[in-house]
């Protein structure tokens, strides 16, 4: 396997072969791909001023494999800055990671679907205005705490909905950055804080969290306060379809809350269309039940007791010496025309 890490400086063909990211500060590059992102719920938000910080897969260059560094709640640097998660990206033969930063917007992230607020282009989990940060409830967990500075926005998820956790090459997320997005990548940024770092460290040295170990389950996938791995703030990755922040974020939900409601609104009219035509479709039944129906008991009856049958092989048996009166009685209108021409003949 063959990686290269830098720290800060990067060689300028590989910046030539990430045109579109050339913004981002690229760190490491592996030919392997991550892991899909694990499903885990949201630990509740420890005050009023955090920012919600998802999770993301680090590599090791020490182990060699990916390890999961849990999400948290972290404050920002300064007053006004919001988070814009880093990503793993394919260019060149090989997936390079794109650092996260703080700004005054969040910019690209690869258009993965990290959940809570994060689903692949912005940010809808909060919003500072007058120095403080304004939560959105549907999709940030701050029930545990007395926060006044909240408000209710439904966020419909117009991203196709799945775990993958890089963008670009086979099976990556294809998104590209939006004019606005390139603008933000432009302005002043500000790099992951001691929080955030104390975070990954202490990811780094757990060998539970390599994704050898546990299969893209890790036992810690997110805590309340960076560095505290244990404690009533920790949850545990949970086995299931779908991607982190299906309880808050709900993209399904909302996604298909449209076609649901165009679905009732079909059946709607549908259920009084499918009532009409039953009225005309028993009368035709009424009418052809006295007619077909009757006679197909008959045989239907006929064959359990199996009694008609022998009556038939009998009434055989019987016209069998006169077979003549039957054909003659239905013949004589037939057959009395000849008789009289036979008569005029010999005549």
């Amino acid at each position: 396997m063959t990686i290269k890490s830098w720290s800060r400086n990067l060689p300028a063909l590989i910046l030539l072969a990430l045109p579109a990211l050339s913004y981002a500060q690229v760190s490491i590059t592996v030919n392997v791909a991550p892991p899909a992102l694990p499903v885990y719920e949201q630990p509740p938000i420890p005050a009023d001023g955090y920012l919600w910080t998802p999770g993301y897969w680090a590599w090791s260059d020490d182990v060699q494999d990916y390890y999961w560094v849990p999400g948290t709640w972290v404050m920002a640097p300064q007053t006004g800055y919001l988070w814009t998660p880093g990503f793993w990206a394919w260019s060149g033969g090989v997936y390079a990671w794109n650092a996260g930063y703080w700004g005054p917007h969040v910019g690209f992230y690869g258009g993965v679907n990290y959940g809570y607020g994060y689903g692949g282009n912005g940010y809808e989990g909060g919003y500072w205005e007058n120095g403080h940060v304004h939560y959105n409830r549907s999709v940030t967990n701050i029930s545990n705490t007395n926060i006044t500075n909240v408000y209710n926005k439904t966020v419909i998820n117009n991203v196709t909905v799945n775990r993958v956790s890089y963008n670009g090459g086979s099976g990556g997320v294809q998104a590209r950055p939006t004019a606005a997005q390139e603008s933000a990548s432009h302005e002043q940024h500000v790099a992951e804080v001691a929080a955030q770092r104390q975070q990954e460290q202490t990811a780094h040295g757990n060998p539970q969290l390599r994704a050898s170990t546990n299969h893209g389950n890790p036992p810690i996938a997110a805590t309340a306060r960076a560095g505290e791995f244990s404690g009533a703030g920790v949850v545990a990755a949970r086995h299931g379809a779908g991607i982190s922040a299906v309880r808050n974020n709900n993209p399904q939900p909302h996604a298909a809350a449209p076609e649901n409601h165009v679905n009732s609104e079909s059946h709607v009219p549908a259920s009084p269309a499918h009532s009409a035509p039953r009225p005309p479709a028993e009368a035709p039944r009424q009418q052809v039940q006295p007619a077909q129906h009757r006679p197909e008991a008959r045989p239907q009856e006929a064959r359990p007791p199996q009694a008609r049958e022998p009556e038939r092989t009998e009434a055989p048996r019987e016209s069998a010496p006169a077979p003549k009166a039957r054909p003659e009685a239905r013949a004589e209108p037939h057959e009395q025309r000849p008789p009289p021409q036979e008569d005029h003949e010999h005549h």
